[in-house]
């Protein structure tokens, strides 16, 4: 094998294309490299998406508890490099009542890959108002590193910030379609 030492390669024609190899050809760049893009690359570099995941449900679930319970929404996905992302997006109903004991809830939704939390969020909220039912519709979404050639299972969950005086927060509301996308997104 040859080497060719150079500072910068430049195309004969002015404007031209530098072309390396030929069709078929694989050009390999050794671990450590670091390429650098000052221009427009097109079709070039990391980000690409590897593959897609997605499972659905819509089994309303309710909780009347603090601790957080599986709402029935999970999806698998094996990466093919420790090195990818994965990319959550978790699309659902919520709703809640307060009953005639309590003027306020606050329903909180949770990611979980295994049984490691990635993120917490509002699912909902709502003061001041007694024997009420209320909810909507919610998207959330996590980009994760999970570092595995692995499969691996991502599960959201539900609890309700204090439980009691008849408050229950529901998943699914009304039968409401869910659904959990997996995308692997590639280095």
């Amino acid at each position: 094998m040859s080497t060719l030492e150079v500072n910068k390669l430049t195309p004969l024609a002015n404007n031209g294309t530098v072309t390396m190899g030929d069709s078929g050809d694989t050009i390999s760049i050794p671990s450590g490299v670091t390429i650098a893009n000052a221009g427009t690359a097109t079709g070039f570099g990391g980000g690409k998406i590897g593959q897609v995941v997605t499972a659905t449900t819509s089994t309303e679930v309710s909780n009347t508890s603090s601790s957080y319970a599986d709402v029935g929404l999970s999806a698998s996905i094996t990466p093919t490099a420790t090195s990818s992302k994965i990319y959550v997006i978790v699309s659902a109903s919520n709703a809640g009542t307060t009953g005639s004991g309590a003027n306020n809830i606050v329903s909180l939704v949770r990611l979980v890959r295994g049984s490691t939390e990635i993120a917490e969020y509002l699912g909902l909220r709502v003061d001041n108002v007694t024997n009420m039912q209320n909810g909507g519709s919610f998207s959330y979404t996590d980009l994760d590193s999970p570092s595995s050639t692995s499969a691996v299972t991502y599960k959201v969950q539900q609890k309700l910030e204090t439980a009691g005086n008849g408050r229950t927060s529901f998943f699914c509301f009304n039968s409401r379609l869910a659904t959990i996308t997996l995308m692997e997104v590639l280095a």
